[in-house]
C-alpha cells in the first residue's frame, strides 16, 4: 500500500449554512423541535429565510465541516460533494478551497440550486437545522475521483447523504474503492432520523465489515442498537466495528478500539452555538487516527476541536486549533 497523500477524504452534502439567533417563541410558532434537523423544499427554505433575523452565511455541511477541521488542525483533507453552477455554489467552492481543503468535484449540470441549511440558534446554544439539500443530493458515482479516494488514509462518510438514492450509490462505490486500496472507512450516523429511515442499511454496512470507524452521539447509538441505556447501547455495538466513537455532549466521549475502552471529559468552555460540535470532534479524532496517535490522544484532539467550535457562532474553527492541540497535548 502506497503512502497516503491525504489524511482524510470526506464525502457529504455541499451546503451553504445560514446561521441566525432565534428565540424559543419562533421555534414554537414554526412547530420545530429544538435541536433537531429536518429536510425542507425550496419553497419552505424561502419562506423560513424570510422569518430569520440577521444571518451569517458560510460554506458548510457535516462532512465538509469535518474536512475543514482536519485542515485547520494541520492535516491534509479533501472533500467530495456536489454544488450547482450558481452563486452559492461558487461561494462554497471558494470557501472550502481557501481553508486548504482539496475540492475538485465538478458542479452538477441540472437546474437544481446549491443546497443551504437554515440554522436557528436559541439562547441555550442549541441549533435547529432546516435543510434544503438541493444539488447535493444528486451527487453521481461518476463524479468520484477514484485516485483521490485511493490517496487518502481514511474515507469519511456522513449519514445525512445516505437518504437520497443517487449519492448513496456513490458512497457505496467510494467504500469499495477505498477498501480495495487498503484504506480505512469511517462513517457517522449523523442524526437519529437518518437511523430511523435507514437502520437496516446502516447495520448491513457494519455487519458486512465495510466500516472501520463508527461515529455516533448518545441518542444515535441507542437508536441504532435499540437499547434504552447508553452503556447497553455501546456494549451492543462495540464488538461489531474495529473502532466505535460515541460522543455525549457535556459528558465527554467514549471510544472502544478492538475491545479496549477510553474516555475523555468535555473541555471546559462557554457554549455559544453547538453547530458543528460533532463534525469537529470527528476531525480531531480522524486526524489523530490517520497519524497513529494513541486512542486517548485521538479523543482529546476531538474534544479540543469541538470545544473551540462551540465557543462561537458557526461550524468552522476561528481560533488556531492546531496550536490549541499542541499546547494541550504537547
Amino acid at each position: 500500500m502506497t503512502e497516503a497523500r491525504l489524511d482524510v477524504i470526506a464525502i457529504g452534502n455541499a451546503i451553504v449554512d445560514v446561521i441566525a439567533a432565534a428565540d424559543d417563541r419562533l421555534l414554537a410558532e414554526e412547530g420545530l423541535a429544538k435541536g433537531s434537523m429536518r429536510l425542507i423544499d425550496a419553497a419552505e427554505a424561502t419562506r423560513l429565510y424570510g422569518r430569520m433575523g440577521a444571518a451569517r452565511e458560510t460554506s458548510g455541511g457535516s462532512a465538509a465541516n469535518t474536512a475543514a477541521g482536519v485542515a485547520a488542525l494541520g492535516g491534509r483533507a479533501g472533500f467530495i460533494g456536489q454544488v450547482a453552477p450558481d452563486q452559492l455554489g461558487d461561494v462554497f467552492a471558494h470557501d472550502i478551497r481557501a481553508l486548504g481543503v482539496e475540492f475538485t468535484t465538478p458542479p452538477g449540470t441540472g437546474d437544481v440550486p446549491t443546497a443551504r441549511c437554515l440554522i436557528l440558534v436559541t439562547p441555550d446554544a442549541q441549533r435547529t437545522m432546516n435543510t434544503f439539500l438541493g444539488a447535493s443530493q444528486h451527487l453521481p458515482a461518476s463524479a468520484l475521483d477514484a485516485a483521490q479516494i485511493e490517496a487518502a488514509a481514511i474515507l469519511y462518510l456522513e449519514g445525512y447523504l445516505w437518504d437520497p438514492e443517487e449519492p448513496r450509490w456513490a458512497m457505496i462505490k467510494a467504500i469499495d474503492i477505498a477498501r480495495a486500496a487498503g484504506r480505512r472507512v469511517a462513517f457517522t450516523l449523523s442524526d437519529s432520523f437518518c437511523i430511523a429511515r435507514h437502520r437496516d442499511g446502516f447495520n448491513q454496512l457494519i455487519d458486512d465489515g465495510k466500516i472501520d470507524i463508527l461515529f455516533a452521539n448518545e441518542e444515535e447509538i441507542k437508536s441504532l442498537s435499540g437499547e434504552d441505556e447508553f452503556e447497553a447501547a455501546v456494549a451492543a455495538v462495540q464488538d461489531r466495528v474495529p473502532v466505535l466513537v460515541a460522543t455525549r455532549s457535556e459528558k465527554g466521549a467514549v471510544a472502544v478500539e478492538n475491545g479496549r475502552r477510553a474516555e475523555v471529559a468535555a473541555e471546559p468552555v462557554r457554549v455559544v452555538d453547538t453547530t458543528g460540535a460533532g463534525d469537529l470532534f470527528a476531525a480531531g479524532f480522524l486526524l489523530g487516527h490517520a497519524r497513529g496517535r494513541p486512542l486517548e490522544e485521538r479523543l482529546r484532539m476531538g474534544a479540543i476541536a469541538a470545544a473551540e467550535v462551540i465557543s462561537h457562532y458557526g461550524a468552522r474553527p476561528e481560533a488556531d486549533v492546531k496550536a490549541l492541540v499542541a499546547d494541550k497535548l504537547g
